[in-house]
């Protein structure tokens, strides 16, 4: 299945409304004074109306609460704690990586894919496609592309070894 994932900060139903089945939504907002229920709950009901899967970012216990789909750990989260929680059949834990150390840290959280970023953007996190071709076959996780894709350049995630990718520019 080519999964896309859809970052996103704000509940922009223009956005979502072009979303098909196969893009899943990852809502990150760090901030938690606006971090609240019935925001992520409205969120949570417009993405099941289009059939869409939901995730939260960072905080996997409030996912679990409101019965999404998932939880998304970033890079800076190194914990490990919640792998005492026992989880419903189908939430999944995802996470993010931009090194091989970090790869080893989402190994040892058990996420079930890890995105791994920069594979177009130009920032310190960096990688091109060689190396993350390389830093992917260094992990038997399922592998998300992360970092710059655009309607210009997705053709080339066909030379990486994977066929799922994450983004925000590409879906607005």
């Amino acid at each position: 299945m080519n999964r896309k994932y859809y970052f996103i900060n704000k509940f922009d139903t223009n956005n979502i409304d072009k979303l098909n089945k196969q893009t899943a939504v990852i809502y990150r907002n760090y901030n938690l004074e606006t971090l609240n229920k019935e925001f992520i709950l409205k969120l949570k009901k417009y993405c099941q109306k289009k059939g869409i899967k939901f995730y939260l970012s960072n905080n996997i216990k409030l996912a679990m609460k409101l019965d999404l789909d998932g939880a998304y750990l970033p890079s800076f989260n190194k914990s490990t704690k919640h792998l005492s929680f026992s989880f419903k059949k189908k939430f999944n834990v995802i996470g993010s990586a931009h090194n091989i150390k970090e790869i080893k840290i989402k190994e040892k959280q058990r996420v079930s894919k890890i995105f791994i970023s920069s594979v177009f953007k130009k920032n310190k996190n960096y990688l091109g496609i060689n190396k993350f071709k390389l830093i992917s076959n260094l992990t038997k996780k399922k592998v998300v592309a992360l970092g710059g894709i655009s309607k210009e350049n997705i053709n080339k995630l066909k030379l990486l070894n994977s066929s799922e990718f994450a983004g925000i520019s590409y879906f607005e």
